[in-house]
């Protein structure tokens, strides 16, 4: 079973702070995203570009299931929730949705290689959050603001994780 499992939107911070938090806590950091790479050969957004998303997904799940069995903190990939089988592991974790205003994940996101975002991250940050924050909520044990200075975010993620684990 994961220590602690992170999902939010892109840009929400999972990736910085699954390192932060596996630094803090002296344990293994897994990213869905990595381990997909590393399973597939070539990194997460290259396959989905060739691929498409439902190959992304199946192979998504893998890496999550993967991740799921390690003593760690797993940064996930922002969509999987998208799909049932994901949903019903995390919701049997230790998780915790990460979050920012619409503003900071566009800063964040910057001019990154997101394929899903397509040419107006904006527009489609907007879409995603509609689509997938019933998700989000759905598996996680508690929802935290990301915006501010890390070492403040890293806090407030361990004073969270404290509090809900299982």
């Amino acid at each position: 079973m994961a220590r602690l499992v992170l999902v939010g939107l892109p840009g929400a911070g999972k990736t910085t702070l699954a390192r932060a938090l596996g630094d803090a806590w002296g344990c293994r950091v897994l990213d869905t995203d990595d381990e997909l790479a590393r399973l597939v050969g070539v990194p997460a957004a290259q396959f989905l570009r060739e691929r498409g998303e439902p190959a992304l997904r199946e192979q998504e799940l893998a890496a999550l299931s993967g991740a799921l069995a390690e003593d760690a903190v797993v940064a996930t990939g922002a969509g999987i929730v998208t799909t049932a089988t994901a949903r019903a592991a995390l919701e049997r974790e230790n998780t915790l949705w990460l979050d920012s205003d619409d503003d900071t994940l566009l800063l964040r996101v910057g001019d990154g290689d997101r394929p899903l975002l397509g040419d107006d991250h904006r527009a489609s940050l907007a879409y995603l959050r509609v689509q997938r924050e019933a998700w989000y909520a759905a598996v996680s044990r508690a929802r935290v603001d990301t915006s501010g200075p890390l070492e403040d975010v890293v806090q407030r993620v361990i004073d969270r994780a404290t509090s809900v684990t299982p």
